[in-house]
């Protein structure tokens, strides 16, 4: 009985381990697909069957991402837009975090919920407004429209650093203002460093949106020397013929930057998550 019971726990565990491998195969077939077409050359893509290896490899689509793609131009559009983004989502989420959390004042429960509920309207239900409420502030064709609604927080992420602010522990606060210190200094000197794996959370959600971020540079931008990553591969796909060597090599550059943030940052991404909780 015994051994019949091992041997059933292996059967499950293999069969466990070969749907997590049939998975990770699904999951990961696109974008090998993507690393082999773009180092094929143009007469290979086409082949049948598929050919998985590229054979000749080369990097003319490499070369032609720098020299036939603005590249540089547009990455460095993406990247006023990224900083900006997280700078301010950062500022103004901890800040309201904070006083949702720590301070006490009237009907901060209500308007917490209301906060909350704002989160229900789509995306869709609110472009037309702003849209509307930008042109007539002459922002159209500018960043200012992917960056500054960022200073004035984002609902989703005040309410994830205000679940970890709340799990601080009181005593520190109250030690803090037995030494004097104002709301302020605590905010900064304490809950701040305190709530690094919390704000690593929200700088990668805030990083990977602001990156992949489509919708708002196709709306707000409309010269060619603004448009972002996003939005200038998106132009590659041309009416009558795209080189989709030249797409599938600058898609896997604009990829790997997001990849490698999450590799390296995902331990304190994982304890920001793991530690909001639902306190409060």
């Amino acid at each position: 009985m015994m051994a019949e019971g091992r041997m059933r726990t292996k059967l499950k565990s293999l069969l466990y381990h070969a749907l997590l491998a049939l998975l990770l195969a699904l999951f990961l077939g696109p974008f090998f697909w993507l690393v082999s077409t773009s180092f094929k050359t143009d007469a290979a893509m086409f082949r049948l069957p598929p050919q998985w290896i590229p054979n000749p490899l080369t990097l003319d689509h490499y070369r032609a991402v720098f020299l036939r793609f603005p590249f540089l131009r547009y990455l460095g559009n993406t990247l006023i837009v990224v900083v900006c983004t997280t700078a301010g989502t950062l500022l103004s989420c901890s800040m309201a975090a904070y006083a949702f959390s720590r301070l006490r004042w009237p009907d901060r429960t209500l308007l917490f919920g209301l906060l909350l509920a704002t989160m229900m309207i789509p995306y869709q239900v609110t472009s037309i407004p702003m849209f509307i409420l930008f042109s007539e502030l002459r922002w159209i064709d500018t960043f200012l429209p992917l960056t500054v609604p960022s200073f004035f927080g984002s609902a989703f992420f005040i309410f994830l650093l205000r679940q970890f602010f709340a799990t601080l522990p009181e005593e520190l606060l109250e030690a803090a203002r037995l030494d004097g210190a104002g709301e302020w200094q605590i905010f900064y000197r304490v809950i701040l460093p305190l709530s690094r794996p919390a704000l690593v959370t929200v700088t990668i959600f805030t990083v990977l949106g602001a990156w992949n971020d489509f919708m708002g540079p196709l709306i707000y931008l409309t010269s060619e020397s603004k448009r972002t990553l996003a939005l200038g591969l998106a132009h590659l796909r041309g009416v009558q013929e795209t080189e989709w060597g030249l797409l599938m090599a600058a898609s896997l550059i604009m990829v790997l930057p997001a990849v490698l943030l999450f590799l390296f940052a995902q331990r304190f991404f994982i304890e920001g998550i793991a530690l909001s909780g639902t306190k409060g």
